[in-house]
């Protein structure tokens, strides 16, 4: 199946992919990502995009460019949260200080293209059900341990394993199956769990790992980019801050939850080429945006994690500072735990969408930023999205629902708000709340700390949820929406919506695809599982004298390349 190395392989699905580019039914971008997916190398995808297209990309330096510095010191504001097991991370902020001490097989740029990292390269095979990982040689452990393919089996069976709680076992689905316990559900039916297909972890030599799938999956690069996929070391007893044995350039030399978390780095020769930066600084102001602001301002930071849309006019009048702004597919989902009452009720549910306009959360949340949403999670931007017809708001098809649901006189429901990445959520909350009324729905809004909201997300019958940008829409619908999957917070399941994300995830056509999609939409739409109004911008600052810096939309810190120009 496989040519020998010195002869790098073609998947068969990447002339079809060039063939729709030169014609104009993909675009470069769907071009690049694809086939670099397909095992493809970055430098060989761009300049077969040229090729075939007559663009060529090219970077001019400019008159004054500026030569990087080494030494000296980044300092952000950011939530400094516990640090431990990276399989089980449930924020972006703590792998934003763990990444630049361990590290990932491999990275997703800001231009949503996938490229090697630990891994070297990857091949598919021709029916995407089996993915040939070679790693890099030469690669060291902090402890002087050897990086092979031991520790990269050691991660994908500790994420595969239901006792591990890893989000994980959800994005690599297609290897594990359901299997009976041999007990029983209070109300009688088998209780499942899961585990891994058989060989669906193959260790082939020192450098090269073999993962097998149950049905083809054309994502495996992207999904390995996601922040709980974290490589840690074989030997890993289960808090990485402590361990502190990373392949990174930095290790951690202070810490403490709420404080700070100080980077230095370390004397040791870095596999991925110089490192400027001597220490990198992460200080907790709190995750209210005008804290971290008002730390900037002051000189006790650099920059900052993020700021909301109330912070943005105090950001451009600062002087000596940049605003970094990203387009993502960034949102907070209202959902609602179908397996709870009222909300175990379908009828309900969508009585309670068709009283939504998602159009007018851009104006009177973000200041005409952000993009409506349509209650499925994908986003515009994601390139398997499929438009569907829009659900407009009715309210006389919401009240007819809510009759027939049972509640023909209204209902009185309440949702937990914590606000977790700034107060946008309360402000979506309460449009939401003028909104429903209207059909006689009295929503009641539990405003709680962040803090405590974490405690209950995956456990409250109604709460707004913040979700982080993914390359893909399969991706965090495969995290959020399958039967059983830890993150499943509403405990949707629906073997018909697991089905239609099988076929959409296995398909390497485009257009195949995107159409696909119209299924899994429509049905998660449907059953009216969230109420999601909007796909919000991401915005931080820095001061200028910080160069190298790029806002990713996953709010990924990868700080390898930024120095300041002291």
């Amino acid at each position: 199946m496989y040519i020998k190395k010195d002869k790098p392989r073609i998947h068969p699905a990447i002339p079809d992919l060039a063939k729709d580019l030169k014609n104009g039914n993909i675009d470069r971008r769907e071009f690049l990502r694809t086939s670099t997916l397909l095992g493809l190398s970055a430098g060989a995808a761009y300049t077969m995009a040229n090729n075939l297209t007559g663009i060529v990309n090219t970077v001019v330096p400019a008159a004054n460019a500026q030569t990087p510095k080494k030494g000296g010191t980044f300092r952000v504001s950011m939530e400094v949260q516990e640090m431990t097991d990276p399989s089980t991370f449930d924020w972006v902020q703590k792998s934003n200080v763990a990444r630049h001490i361990n590290e990932f097989l491999t990275i997703t740029g800001t231009d949503n293209v996938t490229r090697p990292y630990l891994a070297e390269k990857w091949e598919a095979s021709d029916d995407l059900t089996e993915w040939t990982l070679s790693l890099r040689k030469g690669i060291k452990w902090h402890n002087g341990d050897e990086f092979t393919a031991e520790d990269v089996a050691f991660n994908f069976n500790r994420w595969l394993d239901p006792a591990t709680g890893s989000s994980n076992i959800g994005l690599f689905s297609a290897m594990v199956e359901d299997v009976d316990t041999g007990e029983k559900n209070d109300d009688g039916t088998p209780k499942m769990t899961k585990r891994a297909i058989d060989g669906a972890v193959e260790i082939v030599d020192d450098h090269t790992v073999k993962i097998r799938n149950k049905q083809a999956v054309l994502a495996i690069p992207e999904n390995l980019y996601n922040y709980p996929t974290m490589i840690v070391h074989r030997g890993f007893q289960g808090d990485i801050g402590k361990e502190n044995n990373g392949t990174g350039p930095y290790q951690l030399a202070d810490f403490a939850i709420g404080e700070k978390a100080i980077l230095k780095r370390t004397d040791k020769p870095y596999w991925g080429g110089e490192v400027y930066l001597d220490e990198i600084h992460y200080y907790d102001h709190g995750s209210a945006s005008s804290a971290q602001m008002a730390a900037l301002a002051s000189g006790q930071v650099d920059s900052i994690y993020e700021f909301d849309i109330g912070s943005l006019q105090m950001a451009q009048n600062m002087p000596g500072y940049s605003i970094y702004e990203a387009k993502t597919a960034q949102t907070a989902v209202c959902r609602m735990q179908v397996t709870q009452k009222p909300f175990d009720n379908k009828m309900l549910r969508q009585a309670m969408m068709h009283a939504i306009d998602t159009s007018i959360y851009p104006k009177f949340v973000f200041q005409g930023r952000g993009v409506s949403a349509e209650h499925h999670h994908v986003a515009q931007i994601h390139p398997e999205y499929f438009q569907l017809p829009p659900v407009k708001q009715d309210f006389e098809k919401a009240k007819k629902l809510l009759a027939d649901a049972g509640y023909p006189n209204g209902l009185e429901v309440t949702i937990d708000v914590g606000n977790t990445n700034g107060p946008w959520q309360q402000h979506t909350c309460e449009l939401m709340k003028e909104q429903l009324a209207n059909i006689g729905v009295t929503l009641n809004l539990n405003v709680i700390p962040s803090s405590k909201y974490w405690e209950i997300w995956d456990k409250t019958p109604f709460g707004i949820t913040a979700w982080t940008h993914r390359p893909l829409g399969t991706m965090v619908l495969s995290l959020g929406y399958r039967s059983g999957v830890p993150w499943n917070e509403s405990m949707y399941a629906s073997a018909e919506f697991d089905a239609a994300l099988d076929k959409a995830e296995s398909l390497v056509d485009v257009d195949k695809r995107r159409a696909a999609m119209e299924d899994v939409e429509r049905i998660l739409q449907d059953d009216a599982v969230i109420l999601q109004p909007i796909w919000i911008p991401k915005f931080f600052a820095a001061s200028d004298k910080v160069k190298g810096l790029e806002a990713h939309p996953t709010q990924y810190h990868q700080f390898h390349k930024v120095w300041i120009d002291a």
